[in-house]
């Protein structure tokens, strides 16, 4: 095997468009500042793009080790200030209680403008507490070989990854070799990770990663060839773990059970 990283996506803000740095540094909790932040509605639940598609169309960088935030829109000027937070709040994250506070300032509205829905944005108090299974999720892996096999039962020549919003994208195995990888220790660049179960799939993945539209059907394909596939959560694509060993990560690193 000569499995190589190919392609690392990130975001500050859980569900706003991905970022795709050539390096980042794996701690504990995660790639740095990757999902630091999130966002709730009125209620204070927890929304991402399967609520409001539109946060397709908006980015977010951090700066200054963390401390400032902008925040790009399609059809306003970019906003950037110190992040600044007011009162603390609790929210589920699918049954996993995450606690953070709400940002001050200019965010909320422009993202709500943006969106098409009104939100808050909200600072996880703890790095990584903003990714769906927390720091013990932080990793997530799928390969290209998976992605063309996808592609080949939607019928389609292309499938961008951006999709399934994966950290790391690997070439160089064979279509869901990643699912045997599951229990044991990966080393990437500098890294070691422990992956620990497959991804099970929603329906963000039927949307333009661009446009946030609807346009193909992936829980049908996946449920037509992958149905049967051993796993904790439905419709497994791609895989998730935890950070075993911190480091740098850079694109062209070498990927390996160990």
């Amino acid at each position: 095997m000569n499995a190589r990283l190919t392609r690392i996506s990130t975001t500050p803000v859980k569900g706003l468009a991905l970022a795709h740095p050539h390096e980042i540094r794996l701690e504990r909790t995660g790639a740095t500042d990757d999902r630091r932040f999130y966002l709730v509605d009125g209620g204070g639940h927890l929304v991402n793009r399967k609520r409001a598609p539109h946060l397709a169309w908006i980015g977010a960088t951090l700066a200054d080790g963390g401390s400032t935030l902008a925040i790009a829109t399609p059809d306003a000027e970019p906003i950037e200030a110190l992040v600044e937070t007011d009162r603390p709040v609790e929210t589920s994250f699918y049954g996993r209680a995450v606690r953070g506070r709400v940002v001050r300032g200019p965010f909320s509205e422009a993202i709500s403008q943006a969106a098409g829905v009104e939100l808050t944005l909200v600072r996880a108090d703890q790095p990584g507490g903003g990714h769906d299974r927390g720091p013990a999720g932080a990793v997530s892996l799928v390969s290209i070989a998976s992605l063309e096999r996808l592609a080949a039962e939607l019928a389609v020549t292309d499938l961008d990854a951006r999709r399934f919003r994966m950290l790391f994208e690997v070439a160089g195995v064979e279509a869901h070799e990643e699912d045997g990888w599951v229990g044991r220790r990966i080393s990437i660049g500098e890294a070691i990770v422990r992956l620990h179960a497959l991804v099970g799939r929603c329906a963000v993945t039927t949307q333009d990663p661009d446009s946030g539209t609807s346009d193909l059907d992936t829980l049908r394909a996946l449920g037509a060839y992958r149905a049967d596939v051993p796993s904790e959560e439905p419709l497994p694509f791609g895989v998730w773990g935890s950070v075993e060993t911190p480091g740098v990560v850079r694109v062209g690193d070498v990927v390996a059970p160990l």
